[in-house]
């Protein structure tokens, strides 16, 4: 039983550390904030894999879920504000260029 926990825990963190590296390398490379945005999306589910395959492993799947839920709320709450903040800067720059906002600091 435990040997075929940690064979399904190495296969999810393969995957896991590939959706990880490629959140990353979205929002550290573009220059779009909707691109940033979503490369955070990324992230933050990377994470929330990481969470479940853990609870599976460890024997606390209860304790994987509320920490997963917990999180999904978390999460939308973060992108909706983002979302907004986002838009204001759409609206006052006509842009979501990152290079055009960072000549506007003073």
């Amino acid at each position: 039983m435990i040997a075929e926990s940690m064979h399904v825990f190495w296969n999810f963190s393969l995957f896991i550390f590939a959706l990880f590296v490629i959140g990353i390398y979205c929002v550290l490379v573009t220059f779009n904030l909707i691109r940033a945005l979503i490369g955070l999306e990324i992230l933050i589910k990377a994470v929330t894999l990481l969470l479940i395959v853990v609870g599976f492993v460890s024997g606390h799947e209860a304790l994987a879920q509320s920490m997963v839920i917990t999180l999904i709320v978390i999460e939308a709450v973060a992108v909706t504000v983002a979302v907004g903040i986002i838009l204001g800067i759409r609206s006052h720059n006509n842009s979501l260029d990152v290079r055009r906002i960072r000549n506007l600091k003073g």
